[in-house]
């Protein structure tokens, strides 16, 4: 198994078998590219001033593991407000991914002081007990261990995150990255169709983030909700072991599967 999700080329990166999801073996869970996103939004042009406060991806296609080129860059530079844009490629140019963000300057009011975390800690939740037939994002490139519910549990769920391997071969993850690889999580974790008969994909995700976590483990207090005639949404509150961090919103795609 590969000692990392990404894998540094010449041109880009690498995505190994750690990066792969649930519904495509040559196609990677969401988590992955949107934190390899992040990564290179975090590394556009910094001001020290400004805090990232949104980030929405878009998942334009299939994103497949192996080779991929990622870029970011200021598309309205600001002193207090700057919008970025960013986009993951294959090689041969076309766009799998596309994400906007927001950094804003950092505030030092406060409404009311950070309270701690309401969710009990990692080391009180139960093991992930999911197992898959190969390598996969969800089973091998993180730890999952859940508080309330499980996969293929349906109904509202509470989780923690952690990464096990580097996202990038040879860098500590940032706090941002780790962030981006549990939220996409959240229709995942708290699924309100039966696994067996439909498949809920979500072509987007948006981050808002109150303030950087802290620490290698996020929680995500997830609900996924499906009306009939219109789509599905799952929300998740993210959560470190100091408080809330943000929230996650994801559309969904659900389709039944075939007989």
């Amino acid at each position: 198994m590969s000692a990392s999700v990404f894998q540094p080329t010449p041109d880009g990166f690498f995505a190994t078998e750690l990066a792969r999801g649930p519904w495509d073996p040559q196609a990677q869970h969401g988590g992955a590219p949107a934190a390899l996103i992040m990564r290179a939004l975090e590394r556009c042009e910094p001001v020290a001033e400004l805090v990232l406060a949104r980030v929405s991806y878009e998942f334009v296609r299939p994103v497949p593991l192996g080779a991929l080129a990622v870029h970011a860059e200021v598309v309205r530079p600001g002193k207090r407000v700057q919008l970025l844009e960013a986009s993951l490629r294959r090689p041969d140019g076309t766009e799998v991914v596309r994400a906007r963000a927001l950094r804003v300057a950092a505030t030092d009011a406060a409404s009311s002081g950070q309270p701690s975390s309401p969710v009990p800690g990692p080391e009180t939740a139960v093991a992930n007990d999911f197992r898959a037939p190969r390598a996969m994002f969800a089973t091998d490139a993180l730890e999952i261990r859940f508080v309330a519910g499980a996969f293929h549990q349906l109904g509202p769920a509470t989780a923690w995150f952690r990464l096990r391997h580097p996202l990038v071969d040879g860098e500590q993850p940032s706090p941002l990255q780790r962030l981006a690889a549990a939220g996409d999580f959240g229709n995942g974790i708290s699924a309100s169709l039966p696994w067996e008969e439909y498949i809920f994909i979500n072509p987007d995700l948006t981050l808002y983030i109150e303030r950087a976590p802290v620490g290698e483990w996020i929680c995500l207090q997830s609900e996924t909700r499906v009306t009939n005639g219109s789509i599905g949404i799952a929300q998740s509150v993210l959560y470190d072991r100091q408080g809330r961090v943000g929230h996650a919103t994801q559309a969904l795609l659900i389709t039944r599967k075939a007989a």
